[in-house]
């Protein structure tokens, strides 16, 4: 079960991301490991309060050069991004916040 984050929640996400750029840069970083685990909804939530706090769905959508209203559909809890709409997400939040993203794999020996 899902619940709805509150408009305080959001806010002090705000204000940390504001106040705090590691903490911005988490959250992108956050964003992108529950994409690549298979955790879209989580992912996509993450990416709407970071694109919030940072960029505004406006300027996202110049940097896109995708409708504002069809960003926001993809963000949204049901929302289905396609491959080239969440590239283009993340470059645009990676540039705002000046960090690079690197994939790395980690492999985990299960226990017999």
């Amino acid at each position: 079960m899902t619940m709805a984050l509150s408009r305080d929640f959001k806010k002090t996400v705000v204000a940390r991301v504001e106040r705090d750029p590691a903490f911005a840069k988490a959250l992108l970083d956050e964003a992108a490991t529950l994409f690549l685990s298979g955790e879209p909804v989580a992912a996509r939530q993450m990416l709407r309060d970071l694109v919030n706090a940072t960029l505004g769905f406006e300027r996202l959508s110049r940097a896109t050069t995708t409708p504002s209203k069809s960003l926001h559909r993809m963000l949204s809890p049901k929302g289905n991004p396609s491959m080239d709409n969440l590239a283009a997400i993340f470059d645009a939040l990676r540039k705002c916040l000046k960090v690079s993203l690197k994939a790395q794999t980690v492999y985990v020996q299960k226990v017999a």
